[in-house]
């Protein structure tokens, strides 16, 4: 259930767009002004307000983008579908060569800083680092507040900023910090902010109760993962390690549910059953919420429909053969670590839907079939992926379809947003679950020496896969969908969990490499691999492999190349850099 009030927050949102939160292109360089006076805002249902507009920018669509019906949602998407999974070798583009071709250089690593996509994403999530910084400069004039209800608000503002600034640090790298006390914003961004991001996490892992009086706001245990999660992108494993074991062995939701995988995988992906106790941290998106916009679905994804077919746009995020062959099992159920592209799983590439096609029968995972639509199969309560029906060109995009942003058939009255010119919907945006946090402490365990502790972790996350109850079937009948499934599953699943001991005999390097692809199995197409790669130093090595394999496929990633050291990040924006004036922001290396 989402407690939140989202037509609040945009009533807020709009309202303090025109007040306090001019997101112009330089609206870090100096401060906004408005029409209304600090004071006006200081008191305590002023800086709940306030809160609730930091909390708003979590969706990524600046004031000042025409996100309210929907325009250019997608550049600063907060699951970071371009940057961290497109750019990761998990999906390509889609569409077609000429729709949104500022994309196709970011999955190449030819884009330069003049990309209009990098400053759209700087700006949407600066603004959220604005809107938590105003929180916290106003919290300090407001009387009206127990004191217990002030450290509340200043801990989940400071786990909003840190939140933003882990969202920037991860893409570009340098990064200029401005908090409540920056009086000139022009600053420089040669400091390296992850000390900075420790802090205000740790503050609010300190701070923060454990339950709120909404599911949408961050508790102590959101920040605990996400303090973790920053030591193991600064290679601290330890201290990672350390912040995981209690985040496992202790942690709640914010409505008080214990930490926990739910039964299903696909119950995350679904708006009935989300909010479940793998919910550490997600955007709660709504749909059809009365303002006759879809301001407060899921607009990030909105291009992201199979091309055709029941939706009405636009066949982006098309799954890589890549990620698809990542799914195959071996006699015994387990992922084929180094050669996945050696036992490739079938498709329909170059067969139009009159032609002939069968399945591939060999075992796969079924986790496939929940992140992939392939040909022939239950594209959830839509009927069969009926292949290149739904797919804008083959040739450039591939053969398959996005899965775990779409809404049942059944239930798309309640769950899909119709207000715009594409979908939106009430999935939310999965920032941290559990078996996100469950992976991550497997790899800092694994760091550490404790192959027997990381390994129980993978296999809890491959034991939920196991579970038949959450399988994709085949249907009752295949020309009536929603006379629902059978009991025969759909393809040929299998998966297991890694017998005792298989870490700690092979070691390390084996141990983390199956870590590394439980996550591409488990998080796939959720936005995390590109940053992944990064923070492992594998990037160069897979994500070349990736292009030379793809690129006998498809046409779109032909001439892609990683240099590792100089594409690790993404460039600073040149529009900020000229705003900035000379010699204030340092472009990252190779820009």
């Amino acid at each position: 259930m989402k407690r939140f009030s989202y037509v609040f927050i945009i009533k807020t949102t709009l309202l303090l767009s025109v007040i306090s939160y001019s997101c112009k292109d330089d609206f870090l360089k100096q401060p906004a002004l408005g029409a209304l006076s600090d004071q006006v805002l200081t008191d305590a249902k002023g800086v709940q307000a306030l809160l609730v507009a930091a909390y708003a920018a979590l969706d990524g669509q600046a004031s000042d983008a025409t996100a309210f019906g929907g325009g250019g949602a997608w550049e600063a998407s907060p699951d970071n579908w371009i940057y961290g999974s497109l750019a990761g070798g998990e999906a390509h583009k889609g569409s077609d060569g000429s729709d949104q071709a500022s994309i196709d250089p970011i999955a190449k690593f030819s884009a330069d800083a003049s990309n209009g996509f990098f400053n759209s994403k700087w700006k949407a999530v600066y603004e959220g680092v604005t809107r938590a910084n105003t929180v916290l400069r106003l919290l300090k004039g407001v009387t009206n507040l127990t004191a217990a209800d002030r450290t509340n608000i200043e801990a989940q503002a400071r786990f909003l900023r840190a939140h933003y600034y882990f969202d920037l640090k991860k893409m570009f790298n340098k990064v200029p910090w401005i908090d409540e006390m920056t009086t000139d914003l022009n600053q420089p961004n040669t400091a390296d902010i992850w000390p900075k991001i420790e802090a205000d996490f740790q503050y609010a892992f300190t701070n923060l109760p454990e339950g709120q009086s909404d599911v949408s706001r961050a508790n102590k245990w959101a920040a605990g993962a996400y303090l973790a999660k920053t030591f193991l992108y600064e290679h601290k494993y330890t201290e990672a390690q350390t912040i995981f074991t209690q985040v496992i062995s202790q942690g709640k939701t914010t409505n008080g549910l214990a930490y926990g995988l739910l039964p299903k995988f696909f119950d995350n992906f679904n708006p009935a059953t989300e909010n479940g106790p793998e919910s550490v941290f997600a955007i709660q998106n709504v749909a059809n919420d009365g303002t006759n916009t879809i301001a407060n679905a899921n607009q990030g994804d909105m291009l992201n429909f199979p091309y055709n077919g029941p939706f009405s746009c636009c066949g982006f995020y098309q799954p890589t053969q890549d990620l698809v062959n990542s799914f195959r099992t071996d006699a015994n159920g387990l992922p084929y670590l180094d050669d996945y592209n050696l036992h490739p799983i079938k498709n329909d590439m170059g067969l139009t839907s009159a032609q002939a096609f069968t399945p591939d029968t060999g075992p796969v995972d079924p986790r496939l079939d929940w992140t992939v639509g392939r040909r022939g199969l239950p594209y959830l309560d839509w009927g069969l992926h009926p292949g290149q029906d739904w797919v804008r060109a083959q040739s450039y995009g591939g053969p398959y379809g996005p899965k775990k942003n779409i809404y049942w058939r059944a239930t798309q009255a309640q769950y899909s947003d119709q207000n715009s010119w594409a979908p939106g919907s009430a999935i939310n945006t999965m920032l941290i679950r559990f078996s996100d946090v469950l992976l991550m402490a497997a790899e800092a365990e694994a760091q550490i020496g404790n192959f027997n502790k990381a390994q129980e972790y993978v296999n809890l996350v491959r034991k939920r896969a196991a579970n038949k109850e959450g399988w994709v079937y085949k249907y009752n009948n295949d020309a009536d969908p929603l006379a629902g499934f059978s009991t025969t599953p759909a393809a040929n699943y299998s998966v297991a969990q890694y017998p005792a001991g298989t870490f700690a005999a092979r070691g390390k390097d084996y141990a983390l490499k199956a870590i590394y692809l439980e996550r591409k199995l488990e998080l796939g197409m959720e936005g995390h691999r590109f940053f992944d790669l990064v923070r492992w130093g594998t990037a160069e090595k897979t994500l070349n492999a990736f292009f030379q394999y793809e690129s006998t496929i498809t046409t779109d990633i032909r001439g892609g190349k990683f240099v590792a050291g100089t594409k690790d990040y993404y460039p600073i924006p040149q529009r900020q850099i000229d705003l900035s004036g000379q010699g204030v922001l340092t472009q990252n290396p190779g820009y």
